[in-house]
């Protein structure tokens, strides 16, 4: 395929009009034998290929994509999965057909989804690898038959995907430890909570967590990462043998969506006020326990315009057989009590269909400028 040939390109050679190249490409009536002929040997000639928009008004089919994603126990996965319909209704020459498919917890039935999603033939998937040493093969798989992977929230390196979108995990981990050891001005013991440390997306936060802590404020201690699995009451029955085991702890970054069950933990532990509490995301149950101070600040990893990044890179690669980026990292947003209504009152935006353009960007490093991107290549 040769993006930068066009029916223009086709026209200019044959000393006919671009009508005339349509017509004759897409076998609509007014065109003679011949010069359809000529048409269609020269566009084979000049690798044209038609875009995507053009293919689907020709063959009257719809674009099927695969959506695999954690069911989640917040709004988190809705909100991925909001954007992606969302990006798909702006596509409005096109015929597209999302299918999709939530799984209960890390690894339970995400391989079962993917090998449907091939057997079903469909011309793209959207996945959140969770156990990606188990995908990998698959994905490779649906590399070699011409179906573009494309990871959402955490990647699968070294498997053929086509890109992945995230939020900068290393800084948000960055971030949190600064926070928290501004707040405890560079002293005490602090935990990390996090999903697997099979997850490259909490692995990389736990990372960046800890390197910078250390960096900045030697004198901290960072304890061994606590796994959690995405099970709320897994998370509340280690949190509080945590608690037990280490009364002295000041402060704890909860790197997933499940903080709720932290934040009972040291309440019922009679702990909550002794401790400095940054989470993940932004939710309702949450938004009390930021208002109240029992949460000091919140990072928001966007996950309505990772959703809609994931679709269109996936779409641009379906139309023009080529990927601008492998990797589309979104800056995380920091949420506290401060701005905590305008983050809402964005929020709210969103959810009834009124997000702006990416055009349009706010400058303020704490502000929801959902449509700020950093590519990479």
């Amino acid at each position: 395929m040769n993006k930068s040939v066009t029916l223009f390109d086709i026209a200019e050679a044959l000393g006919v009009s671009t009508g005339t190249v349509h017509r004759a490409l897409h076998d609509h009536p007014g065109v003679n034998a011949k010069t359809k002929a000529r048409v269609l040997e020269t566009a084979k000639a000049l690798g044209y290929r038609p875009n995507l928009a053009a293919r689907l008004l020709s063959s009257k089919r719809s674009l099927k994509i695969f959506v695999n994603t954690l069911k989640g126990t917040t709004s988190f996965w809705d909100e991925v999965r909001a954007g992606i319909t969302e990006e798909a209704q702006s596509a409005l020459m096109e015929n597209i057909d999302l299918e999709f498919s939530t799984y209960p917890r890390l690894g339970e039935g995400e391989e079962e989804a993917f090998d449907a999603a091939l057997k079903a033939e469909v011309d793209g998937i959207i996945v959140f690898p969770s156990r990606p040493e188990k995908l990998r093969t698959r994905i490779r798989r649906a590399s070699r038959r011409g179906i573009p992977v494309m990871c959402v929230t955490t990647d699968a390196p070294d498997s053929g995907r086509l890109a992945v979108v995230s939020i900068d995990t290393l800084a948000s981990g960055a971030l949190a430890a600064d926070l928290i050891g501004r707040f405890l001005r560079g002293e005490g013991t602090v935990a990390v909570t996090l999903s697997d440390m099979r997850i490259i997306e909490h692995a990389e936060k736990y990372s960046g967590f800890e390197k910078t802590l250390h960096s900045l404020y030697p004198k901290m201690r960072v304890l061994a990462p606590l796994e959690d699995h995405d099970i709320e009451p897994e998370a509340y029955e280690k949190c509080r043998k945590l608690l037990e085991t280490h009364p002295d702890l000041t402060g704890i970054y909860v790197t997933t969506e499940a903080s709720i069950p932290v934040i009972n933990a040291a309440r019922d532990a009679g702990l909550l006020n002794k401790l400095t509490i940054i989470t993940t995301d932004l939710f309702s149950a949450l938004v009390p326990q930021i208002r109240s101070g029992a949460v000091f600040a919140t990072i928001y990893q966007r996950p309505r315009t990772q959703g809609r990044m994931a679709f269109r890179v996936l779409r641009e690669f379906l139309a023009e057989g080529e990927c601008s980026s492998r990797q589309v990292t979104l800056p995380p947003h920091l949420v506290m009590r401060g701005n905590l209504d305008f983050f809402l009152e964005r929020q709210s935006g969103e959810g009834n269909g009124n997000h702006r353009r990416d055009s349009q960007t706010n400058s303020s490093p704490n502000g929801p400028v959902d449509d700020i991107v950093v590519t990479r290549s």
